[in-house]
Order: structure tokens, then sequence, then C-alpha cells
């Protein structure tokens, strides 16, 4: 097995994942830091996975529990049951409806991606932690009030944690999953939420005539076991590497709308916790978004006009820089819409679409004798577009605009012992929808570097970055603003190509999650969490 193929099997083993993945938040865990020094390397059992996210916030009304799905995954044989909306507690009316998906496994495993879906939509799509020979327990939470309108009817219930479970690979993944209702009240009303939810399942979708408001969220995810699980590494056919895309690693997730062009957006780049060949980092503390697969949100509101004459039309989602016929990404979608309840039919039209010229390029250095093969690559890509509807409380324009751009520095060995990468995504969008103006600035970064030392010796040294800046304004002046910075550093070593009990492996991890702004609670969040050989040594919280 060539030592490249240890990266690619560490994250899913290799194991094409069939079934679509869906998306979950993960809340802050309770960790208490060892008091005993930790233990000079890894032993056969360690702290139980954290994140440093925040809990999703529960108003203090009258709550009532729903078991959605109750499993264990040993293949891909899927969960299928059914739901049943609470009936004591407010109907439709809900302040707050948190999904919890609480798992646990033990022996040897992968990770794996999973998804959850009521009547199609999908709300949940996680990964799995890597066990310990001891067994692990760990908890997801995610805030899905916006799904009311699904959750207000019974709907059939799909879960699938794709799994394989034979004599070497022995986790069984042992999962419950549970919505909380949270009842609304005079303190506590019910938000506004969309008034239709649509699963994507098929290209041709006919929306309501007086839709007002139109979201579609992606859940895009490089996956499957095979070069698009670490796109951002891939290189052109022409450099010696083991992953390979025609155009290199430049990625864009599109929304088309009839044909034309209606959103672009950066992928995440997720770690799952098998990721840069190095468990070990992630026993404990995941990479961001490894456990809350965040959807991306596009506004295609500007549609809305073209979209409300009554006959279908195709709403499409596809990933540029995958290689032609080429699988390896998931992209279920959901469509958010709002209507007028005024109105039985809203007019409008599409006023505006501008692009710049789309473009991912790299530029392969070969390595001179002894040193390192050098991958540069820059892309970037500009939309606007912009519409009005007619609607029962006057003329509404919308206009979005959305930039996103990639730089990276790919440098390797030949054979790979030595592999770095060092890479920025931005994507920054605005939306004005009347008076309103919403900016959103995201970046995200990973720099990090494999090094195959003497004895198999191999240590990954990896930072990670997400970071969100968002301001609303009307009229000019300021009404809302957030802020996001999750941050993940580590430094792991472990002798390859031997045995569990033969690794000795230690690693130091540190993830801090900061959240700014009138939403949060105090309007600060900030919480660190450090680990030493799986032991949790620091869990603080400075606000």
């Amino acid at each position: 097995m060539r030592r490249r193929r240890h990266r690619i099997t560490g994250l899913l083993g290799a194991i094409a994942l069939t079934a679509a993945a869906l998306a979950a938040a993960g809340p802050a865990y309770a960790g208490t830091p060892a008091a005993d020094p930790p233990p000079a390397e890894f032993g056969t059992d360690w702290h139980d996975p954290l994140t440093a996210a925040p809990p999703v916030a529960r108003p203090a009304t009258r709550s009532c529990q729903v078991t959605l799905a109750e499993a264990q995954f040993r293949d891909f044989t899927p969960y299928r049951g059914s739901y049943t909306p609470p009936a004591d507690c407010g109907a439709a009316g809900w302040a707050k409806v948190v999904l919890r998906l609480d798992g646990k496994v033990k022996g040897r495993q992968y990770d794996r991606l999973g998804h959850l879906a009521l009547g199609g939509v999908e709300i949940l799509r996680t990964s799995t932690p890597q066990p310990s020979p001891d067994g692990i327990t760990w908890s997801v939470e995610k805030d899905v009030t916006r799904y009311r309108d699904t959750l207000a009817r019974p709907q059939p219930v799909e879960m699938l944690i794709g799994n394989v479970v034979d004599d070497t690979y022995t986790g069984v993944i042992d999962v419950k999953a549970t919505l909380t209702f949270y009842a609304a009240d005079g303190r506590n009303p019910a938000p506004d939420t969309p008034d239709r939810v649509l699963p994507l399942t098929s290209p041709s979708v006919t929306t309501p005539r007086n839709t007002e408001r139109l979201l579609a969220e992606v859940y895009a995810t490089g996956s499957g076991g095979g070069c698009e699980e670490y796109w951002y590494m891939t290189t052109p056919d022409a450099a010696p590497y083991s992953c390979k895309a025609a155009d290199g690693p430049y990625r864009e997730v599109r929304v088309s709308v009839d044909g034309q062009l209606a959103g672009i957006a950066a992928p995440f780049p997720t770690v799952w916790t098998g990721g840069w060949s190095n468990p070990f980092l992630w026993y404990v503390t995941p990479g961001p978004r490894a456990f809350d697969v965040q959807p991306i949100r596009y506004d295609l509101t500007p549609y809305a006009g073209l979209l409300n004459d009554g006959r279908p039309h195709r709403i499409e989602v596809s990933v540029a820089g995958v290689p032609a016929g080429q699988s390896g990404w998931s992209t279920p979608t959901n469509l958010l819409l709002w209507q007028d309840e005024a109105r039985a039919v809203v007019t409008g039209a599409l006023t505006r679409h501008e692009q710049s010229d789309p473009g991912g390029h790299s530029r392969w250095t070969p390595a001179a004798p002894g040193g390192q093969h050098r991958l540069d690559t820059e892309g970037g890509h500009r939309l606007t577009v912009a519409g009005h509807l007619n609607t029962s409380h006057g003329r509404v324009a919308t206009t979005v605009t959305r930039a996103v751009r990639n730089t990276s520095v790919h440098r390797w060995t030949d054979g790979e012992n030595q592999d770095a990468l060092a890479a920025t995504w931005t994507d920054e969008e605005d939306v004005t929808r009347g008076p309103v103006t919403t900016r959103t600035a995201r970046t995200y970064t990973m720099d990090g570097e494999t090094t195959l030392g003497a004895g198999d010796r191999l240590r990954t040294v990896l930072s990670l970055g997400d970071r969100a800046d968002t301001v609303t304004r009307r009229g000019g002046r300021t009404v809302d603003n957030s802020r996001l910075d999750d941050r993940y550093t580590g430094d792991a070593t472990y002798t390859a190509n031997v045995p569990r009990d033969q690794r000795h492996a230690v690693a130091t991890t540190s993830t801090r999650y900061r959240l700014y702004g009138s939403a949060v609670p105090g309007g600060c969040y900030d919480r660190t969490l450090a680990t030493v050989q799986g032991t949790l040594t620091a869990d603080r919280l400075r606000c």
C-alpha cells in the first residue's frame, strides 16, 4: 500500500458511502480537565469527544421530547421509521426545536458520514469520531426550528450512518436522535420561519405562486473514500501526486435556475476525524464543522418572479472543478420559501445578471533534485443578480452579490514523505432587500504539513480556521452584527504501519471558539479546550 494511500484511507476507509449525508451543529460539552499529569503517550482510552461551540440556547417554557430514531449501524442499511409531532407543546407555535444526536462506539472503526431526513427534508448531516478500544460517547445538537413546516406534520424518517463491521473494524455505531420542542409564549414567541420547506429531490421544482422570499441550503461535502475528500490537495494530471484533478484543487459550489447561474459559494474545507493521515489529532477535539456540517445558503429571491408562474422549473446544484464524470461530492438541497398570505400570485422579474469570468488556475513547479514540488493555485468568481416582486406590501427589490476567492500553495517531495498545504478561501456576500442590507464576509484557512521520518514516525502539524463577520444595516444604520472565530491547532506523531499497540502516539491539540453579537447571551461566548495524549488539560470560558 502506498504511503499516500494511508491518508486517503485514514479518512473514511476508502469505502464509498453511497447514501447522501446531512448536517448537524455541535454543542459545548461538559468536560473536566484531568487532575493527574497526562500520560506519556496514548493508551487504550481517552476523553470523550468535545467541541468548544456553544450549546443551543433554550427558552424557559414548557417542553416535550420525541424520539426520531434509535438504531445500531453495522452496514449501509438505513433506519426507517415514522414521526408524529407532539400534541401538547403548542401545536406548530414552537419557540425553539432542538435536535440532539447521542452516539457511542467502541473497538476499531473509521469515521463515517451520516444523514437524518424527515419527509425527504434532510435536517442533519454529521460525521462520527473514531473510537478507543474501551469505547467513547459523544453528542451533537442543532437548532432545527427553521424546519417548522416539515415538523408540523407526520413524516417518514430515514437515517443512515454507513458503516462496515468485520473481523478488523469492530465498531458498531449506536445512536439515538431526539427532538425537544419548546412551546411559544408571550415572552418567547415563535420566530419567523419558512412557510414551506421543499427537498430538492429532482431538478424539476414547482414553487407556490405567492413566494416572496426563497433561499436554498446545500449540504455540500466532498466525501466517499476517494480524492475529493481531499479536494484541496489535488493536483493537475501532469504533476506527480497521488490525488489528481484535471484542473487542480479549485472548487466552487454553484446553483442554477433554468440553466442560468443563480448562486456561487466557496465550499468549506472540512477535515474529518481521520484526516491528514493522523487520527490522533481528532480523538478528543474535532476540526471545525466535523460534527456540524453546516449548509451553504443562497438567496434566490431575485428569481422568485420567474418561478412564480405555476410551471415547473429546473434548480440544479453542481461543483465546479470536479473532473467530468467523477463522483465524490454530495449536495443534498432544501428550498426554504416564505409566502405572501395576502396574494394568491406574486409577480415580478429578474432585472440584472452579471458575472466575472470564472477561473481557477494552478501552476506546477517541478522539484529540483532532492527538493519539493510546488503547486500554486489561484481562483475566483463574482456574481450579481437582482430582481423585484410586486407584493401585498409594495414592490420589493432584492440584489445579491457574492464573490469567492481561493489561493493555496501545496508543496511535496517525491514519494510524498513530506506534504504541506497553506490555503485561504474567502466568500463575501451582500444581500439588499428593500431598505435592509446584510453583508457577510467568510474566511476559511488551512496550514499544515505531514512528514514521514526515520522509523516510520509520522508527524502532522496543522491549524484550521473558520471565521465569519456579519453586519445588517437598515437605511445605513447598523441594526445587528455578529462575529465568529473558530480555530483549531494540533501536533501529533505516531509510528505508522504497525499494530495499534505499537504506535507510541503523542498529540497536543487546542481549539478556541469565539462568538460575538446581539444574538449571543451577554453578547460574547469564548471557550478554549486543550488536550495532551487524549487527556483534557484545559477547559476555559472567558465570557
